[in-house]
């Protein structure tokens, strides 16, 4: 499959209490989230999952459809079935919206260990998987990920075990799976950024 028909998913719905409007802060002369988009949209279907919009001067930085969470403060599943519902490419690609280093290379990267019969490409590396840096199926996520989340099961981790996932392992994805969580790590990211 060519990598170009994989879609992104953005997830931008969180609430970030540990550091408040955190997609909204500058990345390198641009908002997060607006960084995050430029990175990984190229000629790609995209969509960002959301609470809600963002101030106007960003939205206008976001030129695609953004879904609101069917089911908010259910955590990054919910967010995701809420858009893969609305999307048509085949294969999606999550990112968290807070993750500034995801480039497309990256999705073609990892696109490129996509087995006939996967159900997901989960980057593996010493610290643990990526689930908000993976590739799924959308229709075999919607399957798998909807009864979770109605049985109150919210975290990505299930559905990954349920789905034929192929994990693969990046040695060197330390900086490309940095995000930002705490002040500390806006901090670091914005160091490199500017």
């Amino acid at each position: 499959m060519p990598a170009a028909d994989i879609g992104v998913l953005i997830l931008a719905g969180g609430q970030a209490t540990r550091l408040p409007n955190k997609l909204q802060l500058d990345a390198g002369n641009l908002p997060m989230i607006a960084r995050v988009y430029r990175n990984v949209s190229a000629d790609r279907e995209t969509f960002i999952s959301c609470k809600g919009t963002f101030p106007a001067d960003i939205d206008a930085l976001l030129p695609c459809p953004m879904v609101v969470d069917s089911w908010p403060l259910r955590g990054p599943l919910a967010g995701m079935l809420s858009t893969l519902t609305e999307m048509r490419s085949r294969f999606v690609f999550a990112v968290a919206g807070d993750a500034p280093f995801v480039t497309s290379a990256f999705i073609d990267r990892l696109a490129a260990h996509l087995r006939p019969g996967d159900e997901a490409v989960v980057p593996r590396h010493p610290g643990g998987i990526e689930p908000l840096a993976a590739i799924y199926d959308r229709r075999a996520f919607l399957r798998a990920g909807l009864p979770l989340l109605v049985a109150g099961t919210g975290a990505l981790r299930c559905v990954i075990d349920a789905l034929a996932t192929n994990f693969v392992p990046f040695e060197d994805g330390e900086r490309v799976f940095s995000n930002v969580n705490t002040p500390a790590e806006y901090a670091a990211v914005h160091k490199v950024l500017t």
